[in-house]
């Protein structure tokens, strides 16, 4: 069995993709480290059978803490007892990358997102090319390599000339699940960062036309402020609950009680445009069926199993419109949800995990140089 580290640049405790990587890695037999990032708001870090170590910066914010982040992983890198490095996403890539190809250590690279097209970078050249120029510069240094969804592989594989698996983001199977949420109020549930490009303005403002209805808002990000100030502007306060960050084990009851999952992203970047995002398959897991985009893998996933409402297009009135009609068509409503109850049972970490550990396999069995 092989040492390996992982690394990552946000803070560990709600990582639920990396919890589950990890976890399935020690589990296969692994020693495993998760190396990620301490803030100042920074909660202690629960028991987890992997270690986990998070390094202290003093910027937090733009090309400075990218800079240092990178320079202190790196002199982690090459003093931690490894056989192999695991990279994520293309911010710890520098780090991890030179780390790995200096001591002859086995690497691969695990993309959650299309890193040059999220609206923070998309819209600033310069920091765009920056980063494109990082992929290029290290990922012909890698031939193992997966991602989320089969949209981003098949961009990656071309754009990058290295095979991409696809290890999808989905829960753990919920043995203890139980149906709450068709006896409680009407709930909108979106959990994740409050930052750009979420919807979440355009939320707010449609809640004006739902009456009855709650929105709550389970993470905290950049727009926070903002947002609250919005809630009051649009006279929705009352109907909305900021819950701050939630753990992940308290967000699994926190979603069973939810009438209807919120995945809504404005269209300003290929990320966006081709996420498949954790919270889809969190809402669906509890059988809460989901208002998203009308976006290539939730269309497709949609195909399979009808769960969600499809909006072609993020405004106030389209998500009013869809939610309304989903409550004045209860059939419908019911229609959706019996679908999310049989898709639970399929889409689950225990149907990606096997895909994991043969990625993983494949790497630490292929010689060091490759």
């Amino acid at each position: 069995m092989a040492t390996i580290v992982l690394t990552v640049t946000n803070d560990l405790t709600y990582d639920q993709r990396m919890q589950r990587i990890c976890s399935a890695l020690a589990e296969a037999g692994h020693s495993v480290e998760l190396v990620g990032r301490e803030l100042p708001h920074s909660l202690p870090l629960d028991g987890q059978p992997y270690r986990q170590c998070r390094l202290c910066c003093r910027f937090n914010h733009g090309f400075l803490f990218y800079a240092e982040h990178n320079i202190r992983l790196w002199a982690y890198l090459m003093r931690v007892r490894c056989d192999a490095v695991g990279t994520v996403d293309l911010d710890t890539l520098p780090a991890g990358c030179l780390a790995a190809v200096l001591r002859g250590k086995k690497r691969l690279f695990d993309a959650h997102e299309y890193f040059t097209e999220v609206p923070e970078v998309v819209s600033r050249p310069a920091v765009k090319f920056f980063w494109e120029m990082v992929a290029r510069l290290c990922l012909p240094f890698y031939r193992h390599a997966y991602t989320v969804g089969p949209c981003l592989a098949e961009i990656f594989e071309k754009k990058y000339g290295i095979a991409f698996g696809v290890v999808r983001n989905m829960p753990l199977r919920d043995a203890s699940f139980t149906i709450h949420h068709s006896s409680f109020k009407k709930v909108l549930l979106y959990q994740g960062a409050l930052n750009a490009g979420r919807g979440i303005e355009q939320m707010l403002e449609a809640m004006r036309q739902l009456a009855g209805v709650e929105l709550w808002l389970a993470g905290e990000g950049d727009l926070s402020g903002r947002l609250r100030q919005l809630a009051a502007e649009f006279g929705v306060e009352k109907q909305v609950r900021f819950l701050g960050f939630v753990k992940p084990a308290d967000l699994k009851a926190l979603t069973a009680q939810a009438w209807l999952g919120i995945n809504v992203l404005e269209n300003k970047g290929l990320s966006y445009y081709f996420s498949l995002a954790n919270k889809f398959f969190d809402y669906v897991q509890a059988g809460v069926p989901v208002l998203t985009m009308d976006f290539p893998e939730y269309r497709a996933l949609n195909e399979q199993h009808e769960v969600a409402v499809l909006l072609k297009k993020l405004t106030p009135e389209a998500v009013a419109e869809s939610v309304g009609r989903l409550l004045e068509d209860p059939v419908e409503y019911e229609k959706l949800r019996r679908a999310a109850l049989a898709a639970r049972e399929q889409w689950v970490w225990e149907n990606e995990k096997p895909r994991l550990l043969n990625y993983w396999a494949a790497m630490l069995s292929a010689p060091a140089a490759s």
